[in-house]
């Protein structure tokens, strides 16, 4: 079937099967791969995700291994902190959030058992058609690390952007995108957030998104900043298009989106995954409208929520779904 003039994605994960996190094995992480995309789709959800399930830690399943999965695969890295590792990743700056480092760089940064494609071709095995892969971008990496040995963020931030654009190569998914919740808190580093994840990008071959929030946890927004101070940023990147926060952002966020660069799509967050409450299609279609409205017509090309939903209950995620899908067609007339 054509694709709508306005599609659904979701932007990655989605809440752990309690059934997985009690009988964990690799055919129950499949049968539970299999699981969501098969929500997703029966929702309408065009370009779904498998959920970040290929992060699934049996010995923390609590959390979706955003940071974690990367760091404790990778040659070069070690992953016992001592309390010396973390009063000198407190002294760093702009670190506040994270009490201690995810690992410290103590040597030359390599692929290790890192094998970005083994868990791809698992996904694509039951993905029923085009799928979107979520990748942690080399920046928002970086800034979770202690380095005692290049001395240096920008080093550091290109030697990940290396390994991961090695990883990419030949991933058997319709899109590809790299997710940064470090950047929009610290706008000075957008310079070289934007080398480093285009060498990400540019190594795959498909479609190229980048998703972009202030982060979340348990609710909270944990970077504070603006898109406005992002344009430029989000100006220089090599992506097809980029998935944006704004269901919890003030309205004058939207309103700055009006000067990006054409060049890029927009992606809309119109679910807020910050809160439990469920909006109704009639919400998102007017969410829909005023993005429209306000970025001029065939600029907005995807909608979705502002993040990913593991935070939150399936039986609320899948009612978020269907409202997304049921606004975005009342939207279109459909």
């Amino acid at each position: 079937m054509p694709s709508p003039a306005i599609a659904t994605t979701t932007v990655g994960s989605y809440p752990l099967p309690a059934w997985l996190a009690a009988a964990p094995s690799r055919e129950a992480l499949l049968d539970a791969t299999r699981v969501v995309f098969g929500v997703q789709r029966q929702a309408g959800i065009e370009l779904p995700t498998d959920g970040e399930l290929y992060r699934f830690d049996v010995d923390h399943p609590d959390t979706n291994g955003m940071i974690d999965y990367f760091v404790r695969r990778l040659d070069g890295v070690r992953t016992a902190i001592g309390r010396a590792d973390k009063q000198a990743f407190r002294d760093q700056q702009g670190m506040g959030f994270r009490s201690r480092p995810a690992g410290v760089v103590v040597g030359p940064l390599g692929p290790g058992s890192l094998d970005l494609l083994e868990d791809c071709e698992r996904a694509a095995r039951v993905a029923g058609g085009p799928f979107k892969f979520t990748v942690t971008s080399p920046f928002m990496l970086a800034r979770t690390l202690l380095d005692r040995h290049h001395g240096d963020l920008q080093d550091l931030c290109l030697a990940l952007a290396d390994v991961l654009a090695g990883a990419v190569e030949g991933l058997p998914c319709a899109t590809l995108q790299l997710d940064e919740a470090n950047v929009p808190g610290a706008p000075e580093f957008a310079p070289l957030a934007a080398r480093a994840l285009n060498r990400v990008l540019d190594a795959f071959e498909g479609e190229r998104a980048v998703h972009l929030c202030f982060g979340n946890y348990g609710g909270q927004t944990v970077q504070h900043g603006t898109w406005r101070a992002l344009l430029g940023f989000l100006g220089e990147l090599h992506a097809d298009h980029v998935v944006l926060e704004l269901a919890h952002r003030p309205e004058r966020e939207l309103e700055a989106l009006a000067d990006l660069d054409p060049r890029v799509a927009v992606g809309v967050g119109v679910i807020d995954v910050k809160v439990n409450s469920v909006e109704s299609p009639d919400q998102v279609a007017e969410r829909i409208e005023k993005a429209v409205r306000t970025l001029g017509p065939d600029r907005l090309r995807w909608v979705h929520p502002d993040c990913g939903f593991w935070m939150l209950k399936r039986s609320v995620v899948d009612r978020k779904l269907e409202a997304l899908v049921r606004g975005r067609d009342r939207f279109l007339g459909s």
